[in-house]
C-alpha cells in the first residue's frame, strides 16, 4: 500500500523536541513491510526506507513554520495578521496531494484536509485536542464535511473522549475509529531512584504559553522551595513571568528526561487549561512509573482514575492535598505501578498503534 503522510511537525534531531510523536509514527509504520510510505513534513532524521517527498522550497518553508511555533501557535498568536501563512500552507498541501500518487492519504490534523478537496483518494486523518477548537471557526465542519464526501475517510482521534463531538459533526460522512499514540520501552525500562537527601523533585514539561501553564504558578505559590522543587521544562512559546521558586531548564528531550530527570522525579505535574488530546509526554511518564497530578480537563480525566493512578486537582487545595498524598513513599510506588499498568494494558506500543492504523488503511481500500 502506497502511503502519503502529512505534517506540520517533525523534530529535526534526537535532542528536538517538535514532532516527537510523528517520528516515533513514522518509524514504527516504516518497520511494516507491506506500506510503501511517503513523508510530507519539515526536514528530520527520516528512516531510509521512507521517501521525504516535500520539495526544497516547502522543506525551507516547513522549517520555518516549525521553529516559529507551529501553525497552531501562529494562529494563536496572530489571529487575522496569520492569513498569509494559512493560505500558504493550504497551497502547498493542495499542490503535494495532487503530485503524490497514493492509495491513501494520511493526514496529521483537521486543517491539513481541506487542500483534498476536488479529489477522491481515501484519507486517514488523525484528530488530536487543538482539532477540535478548530470546528468552532465559521464553515469549518461544512467544508470539512464536503472534503469527507469527496472520498472514503476515517478520522481516528488519539483519544475516545473525542469520540461523541466527531460522531455528531461528521458521523454520517466518515468512521469515526480512536486510535491511540503508542509508548515505547525505554520509558518502561526506568529505574526510580529518590534522592538520598529526601528532597521531592516535581517536573512539568510543557510549551510555556498561558493556557499551557494554566493555575501553575497562582496554586503553586508556597507549595515549592528547598525540599520540594518545581522542575519546568519546555519552550518559551509565549512570554510568560516565571517565577523565582521555579527552576526553568528551557526545552528538553527524551533522552535528557529518561537519564537525568525520570529516574528521580516524585511525579508530572500539569495544571494546563489547553485544549488537550491525550498528551504523550503524560503517558510516557506513567509508563516509566511516576504518579500524574493533572487538573480536570476532559484530557485528563480519560487517562488517570483519581487516587489510583495518579490525582485531579480543581483548586489550589487540591495541589496541595494531592502533592502531599502522592509524596508518600509507599503510595508514590503504589500509584506509579497501577499507570504503568494502565499504559502497558490500555495503550500499547508504537508498533501497535502502527499495526491499526495499517488495518485502518486496509478498510479504506475495501471494494474500491
Amino acid at each position: 500500500m502506497r502511503i502519503l503522510m502529512t505534517s506540520t511537525s517533525y523534530p529535526e534531531s534526537p535532542d528536538d523536541w517538535r514532532g516527537r510523536f510523528i517520528a516515533n509514527l513514522v518509524e514504527s509504520l516504516a518497520r511494516r513491510e507491506e506500506l510503501e510510505l511517503t513523508l510530507w513534513a519539515p526536514p528530520g532524521q527520516i528512516p531510509p526506507n521512507v521517501t521525504h517527498v516535500a520539495i526544497h522550497a516547502d522543506a525551507q518553508w516547513l522549517r520555518h513554520l516549525a521553529q516559529s511555533g507551529g501553525i497552531a501557535h501562529t494562529l494563536r498568536q496572530r489571529g487575522t495578521g496569520a492569513v498569509g501563512t494559512v493560505t500558504s500552507l493550504l497551497f502547498r498541501l493542495c499542490r503535494t496531494y495532487r503530485r503524490n500518487r497514493a492509495d491513501v492519504f494520511h493526514i496529521n490534523w483537521l486543517q491539513n484536509a481541506l487542500p483534498l478537496w476536488g479529489t477522491q483518494t481515501p484519507a486517514l486523518i488523525s484528530v488530536l485536542g487543538t482539532d477540535l477548537a478548530l470546528l468552532e471557526l465559521p464553515g469549518m465542519v461544512a467544508a470539512l464535511r464536503q472534503v469527507m464526501r469527496q472520498r472514503r475517510t476515517i478520522l481516528a482521534p488519539n483519544a475516545t473522549w473525542m469520540t461523541p463531538e466527531l460522531e455528531r459533526q461528521f458521523g454520517d460522512v466518515a468512521e469515526i475509529r480512536p486510535i491511540f499514540f503508542g509508548v515505547d520501552g525505554p520509558w518502561f525500562g526506568v529505574v526510580r531512584r529518590p534522592p538520598t537527601d529526601g528532597t521531592k523533585h516535581w517536573l512539568c514539561i510543557t510549551r510555556l504559553t498561558k493556557n499551557k501553564i494554566g493555575d501553575l504558578f497562582a496554586w503553586g505559590e508556597g507549595l515549592f522551595g528547598e525540599t520540594r522543587r518545581l522542575h519546568l521544562f519546555g519552550p518559551m512559546q509565549e512570554q510568560v513571568d516565571i517565577p523565582a521558586w521555579v527552576d526553568y531548564h528551557g526545552p528538553t528531550y527524551p533522552a535528557q528526561l529518561l537519564g537525568d530527570w525520570f529516574p528521580q522525579a516524585s511525579g508530572l505535574i500539569t495544571l494546563s487549561c489547553h485544549d488537550e488530546g491525550r498528551p504523550q509526554v503524560m503517558l510516557e511518564a506513567m509508563a516509566a512509573g511516576l504518579p500524574i497530578l493533572a487538573s480536570e480537563l476532559p484530557a485528563h480525566r480519560d487517562m488517570l482514575r483519581h487516587e489510583e493512578t495518579g490525582w485531579l486537582a480543581a483548586s489550589a487545595a487540591d495541589v496541595r492535598r494531592g502533592l502531599d498524598w502522592l509524596e508518600e513513599p509507599e503510595r508514590n510506588a503504589r500509584i506509579g505501578k497501577a499507570a504503568q499498568d494502565w499504559v502497558r494494558e490500555s495503550i500499547g506500543t508504537w508498533d501497535e498503534c502502527a499495526g491499526l492504523y495499517a488495518q485502518a488503511y486496509r478498510n479504506l481500500l475495501e471494494h474500491i
